[in-house]
């Protein structure tokens, strides 16, 4: 029986996008944060920085368990619990009087809330509540729109920053997380595969071992490294970065926003694309543009303008990764585990996010500079370029229909 939405159905994606809007928004606000508290505390970006890697760290290894209980027992109690734990990190964050405390409320408390507020776990509410054909698009509609909280959240913490002081912005924050914990209750609900008795339906553990056996799903974690290490360098230390070259104070928080506007036109049309053409030749294309976009701008002079044109490029491929590598994790393997499949995928995400954040941070109180990682970055996006290549993205069987919910 063909799956046709209703209202219901368009009401839930958009929660789920709104969802995403303000954890992810958060997140990649982050990064305005480094400056105003490293010195508030009388530290250099080291203790920070670790504070952030971890939190990214965190949010990575727990996806897989996250989704494993969404996927078991519903994901709204997950996103409800995971909203208030952000809260309780922010307001813990802005009350913070020691670096342990740092670590505490931004690492571990917000790292580890944020599996249970991001791709994964909003992912499998999406995948069920759309058409397979249509799948990509609409993964690539609600990432763009989630990940539209650069444009609306980057600016005012921003704002809030430069007018009240870097604690009330935090807490300003809280309060608009809180918005999450109400919305838990449209996005309630988990995948069942209705299309075969439950006693035939493949088991989970039945369906890790056969993962684990997937080269191209194993090929697919080792890139999606990649799209860690280079999205949470950029949005962690950008901001920093600037700074040291004696960029206006407007242009950091300028440049995430536009990231950010970017990245809803580059999400979308690459969801769109995902629905008509190979999806790891995309990811291909996507990770070696990365690199050519981020070499041109470590190796021209740096000028507003240059750092204007940076962001507007690197946020067209910003996340548009993120769409196509859930759709091939569904397509490979069907949605009912796909919050806990997509989430041992993020997890590769996130390592990459913490090394690239906390060495960003060594490396700057090292040697002054940030020469190294950017150059880093510019091999690791050929280099998963070339892993995507041999992905063998054909499902290991036949796919079953797609569950109305």
């Amino acid at each position: 029986m063909e799956f046709k939405m209703t209202p219901k159905h368009y009401f839930i994606v958009f929660s789920a996008a709104l969802v995403i809007l303000l954890s992810m928004g958060t997140r990649h606000s982050f990064g305005l944060f480094q400056t105003p508290i490293s010195e508030a505390f009388g530290i250099g970006l080291t203790a920070f920085s670790f504070s952030l890697a971890l939190q990214n760290l965190l949010w990575g290894l727990s996806q897989p368990f996250i989704g494993a209980i969404a996927d078991k027992y519903g994901t709204g109690r997950v996103i409800a619990v995971a909203g208030a734990a952000q809260v309780l990190g922010l307001v813990i964050l802005a009350n913070a009087d020691s670096i342990w405390q740092l670590h505490v409320s931004t690492g571990v408390i917000i790292g580890i809330a944020g599996s249970g507020s991001t791709w994964a776990v909003l992912m499998s509410v999406v995948a069920r509540n759309v058409p397979e054909h249509r799948r990509t698009f609409f993964f690539g509609l609600t990432s763009a729109m989630g990940t539209g909280g650069q444009i609306l959240i980057a600016p005012l913490s921003q704002t809030t920053i430069n007018a009240f002081g870097w604690v009330d912005a935090l807490l300003i924050l809280a309060v608009m997380l809180a918005v999450i914990v109400p919305l838990a209750y449209v996005l309630k609900g988990k995948t069942e595969d209705m299309s075969v008795k439950r006693a035939q339906a493949e088991s989970l553990v039945a369906t890790l071992h056969k993962a684990r056996r997937h080269s191209g799903y194993l090929y697919l974690i080792s890139g999606f490294f990649v799209c860690g290490f280079h999205v949470m360098f950029i949005a962690a230390h950008l901001p920093n970065y600037l700074l040291t070259l004696d960029m206006p104070d407007w242009l950091p928080g300028t440049a995430i926003s536009l990231i950010g506007i970017t990245n809803l036109a580059g999400t979308m049309i690459f969801g769109w694309l995902g629905d008509r053409y190979s999806k790891k030749y995309l990811l291909s294309s996507l990770y070696f543009m990365r690199s050519l976009v981020i070499a041109a701008f470590s190796f021209f002079p740096i000028s507003p303008i240059s750092v204007l044109l940076f962001a507007g490029s690197i946020g067209f491929l910003w996340l548009a990764t993120v769409p196509l590598t859930h759709a091939l994790v569904g397509q490979m393997f069907g949605i009912k585990y796909l919050a806990t499949l997509a989430g041992i995928v993020f997890a590769s995400h996130q390592v990459g996010s913490f090394i690239s954040v906390w060495l960003g941070g060594w490396l700057f109180d090292t040697t002054s500079s940030y020469d190294l990682i950017w150059q880093l970055a510019i091999g690791l996006g050929l280099l998963a370029a070339l892993l995507h290549l041999p992905i063998k993205d054909e499902p290991k069987e036949t796919p079953q229909p797609q569950p109305a919910e």
